[in-house]
């Protein structure tokens, strides 16, 4: 016979507490304010059952570094040595409006901007940000641990329409994100779209709905160039539904394999709603969600559920870069720097986006194809070319679990929507919670990009936007599927 399953939930603020400027991450440019639109939270959920037991964790902001989960399970354990720290998993909701949680990197040369962030002692830096945060997304997770008490799941499945493929590709086999799909030679949108809302409610003893895991193919991002701290629909999400079930109900929003996913339709070009780059989009999109988790009907409650969980290192190779690539790309940055070199390009990137800026309209308001990001393109091959003998694999803790018919596994990716399909399709589950940007890797592990992103190019394709390519994709989805199914042998 099944045990009893014990659920604990909890949630705190992770809203900078400070008079700096805080430097928003995401984006190729520095973005600082000190305006707030919404409070960033971290939302905790533990469960166990018998000898078994995980922990999971959201976290309003851009990413989770593996340094920092192993930061905050360290702090973790040294408050409650039960907990395996290997069984407590941060994701991200992918705000691009929220602190960066691991150092960015310094464009050296480059003058104000990123070197600016780093260095300037009235920008909060994101080491004083990881000091403020560790310890609270720590105490967070401990307390949804000793807030566990005897309690039941049911899973339910909503739709909406929230992320759409932000990838068009054109008739000369090139694709763009958030390309101009009114061109002439534009054929098509790289990929399709996942309307579905996978839901996993937890409920007491007496069948009062207590939380929910929300698990949605498109990233939490319509702030994402805007200068206020945010946690954009996910947090506006997680707000109504605290009217709708009480303020100690818990969202613990998780995002489905979305890298070529965001929340703008491109084919219909904004004329039909809002233009989600604004504050009015966070507020339909949130309405949105709220709906279809409203309308959704959880099945019967399950309080001794069948409870597996097993947490695994994966290695997966790394998109390697050919001597052509390495040649032509040593050809082709002597020519870009010839024309205009790294310093002044990226400060004439800096002087168009912010132009852009002041134009009232949807974004983006950064060209991906700007002289400075040309630039960055061949300067990541050279370095991959030159460091992929050394540095060969990338490496990640992968947590999967089975709780009744539902079954969660997680990746570090900003994993395309292609290989999400791939192994919800061929997993034993009822249900199956796919959770990308979690816990980090052995290096940062960005975009994981399909064959076809792959093939046609352009930003989230290329092998300056992640470590590891398609072959590495099928390898990840295939490893994926067998831990998922071997918890319902």
């Amino acid at each position: 016979m099944n045990s009893k399953l014990m659920i604990g939930w909890s949630e705190a603020d992770i809203t900078p507490v400070t008079e700096k400027s805080i430097s928003l991450a995401g984006q190729y440019y520095v973005r600082l304010t000190k305006e707030i639109h919404s409070r960033l939270k971290t939302v905790a959920v533990a469960f166990s059952s018998g000898d078994s037991h995980f922990l999971m964790a959201s976290m309003d902001n851009v990413g989770v570094a593996e340094s920092f989960q192993k930061l905050v399970r360290d702090a973790v354990v040294k408050q409650e040595p039960a907990i395996n720290p290997a069984n407590i998993f941060i994701n991200a909701i992918h705000s691009h409006s929220a602190p960066s949680a691991h150092p960015p990197v310094v464009m050296k040369g480059a003058n104000g901007g990123v070197a600016k962030a780093v260095t300037d002692p009235n920008v909060l830096s994101a080491q004083e940000y990881v000091d403020f945060a560790v310890p609270i997304v720590a105490q967070n997770l401990v307390n949804a641990w000793k807030n566990r008490k005897a309690g039941g799941v049911a899973r339910a499945l909503g739709f909406a329409r929230v992320g759409h493929c932000r990838r068009a590709v054109y008739a000369n086999g090139k694709a763009e994100m958030y390309g101009d799909t009114t061109r002439p030679d534009f054929i098509g949108m790289e990929a399709g779209e996942d309307s579905g809302v996978d839901m996993l409610f937890t409920f007491d003893e007496a069948g009062k709905k207590t939380g929910l895991l929300l698990n949605v193919a498109c990233p939490s991002q319509i702030m994402e160039s805007t200068y206020k701290v945010s946690s954009d629909f996910a947090g506006a999400t997680r707000e109504l539904l605290k009217k709708d079930f009480g303020e100690d109900f818990h969202t613990l929003y998780q995002i489905s394999p979305a890298g070529c996913q965001s929340p703008r339709d491109l084919v219909r070009h904004y004329t039909t709603e809002p233009d989600f780059w604004h504050e009015d989009g966070v507020v339909e999109m949130s309405n949105r969600l709220r709906t279809a988790v409203i309308n959704a009907v959880p099945g019967k409650i399950d309080y001794t559920p069948v409870f597996k969980q097993n947490s695994i290192r994966v290695t997966l190779p790394r998109r390697r870069a050919s001597y052509v690539d390495y040649k032509r790309a040593q050809a082709e940055l002597a020519r870009l720097t010839a024309i205009m070199p790294l310093d002044q390009a990226y400060e004439e990137f800096c002087k168009e986006t912010h132009a852009n800026e002041k134009i009232d309209g949807p974004g983006p308001y950064d060209s991906k194809l700007h002289h400075m990001v040309l630039i960055k393109n061949e300067q990541a091959v050279i370095k991959r070319y030159e460091n992929q003998d050394e540095v060969p694999t990338i490496s990640f803790d992968m947590n999967v679990a089975r709780i009744g018919d539902a079954a969660f596994a997680s990746n570090p990716f900003e994993l395309y929507l292609y290989y999400g399909q791939n192994i919800k399709a061929r997993s034993k589950a009822q249900q199956t919670f796919l959770v990308q940007l979690c816990a980090g890797a052995s290096i940062d592990a960005g975009y994981l990009p399909s064959p076809d992103a792959e093939k046609f190019g352009g930003y989230g394709g290329l092998i300056i936007n992640g470590q590891v390519g398609s072959d590495g994709g099928y390898m990840l989805a295939d490893i994926t599927v067998k831990e998922i199914n071997k918890l319902f042998e």
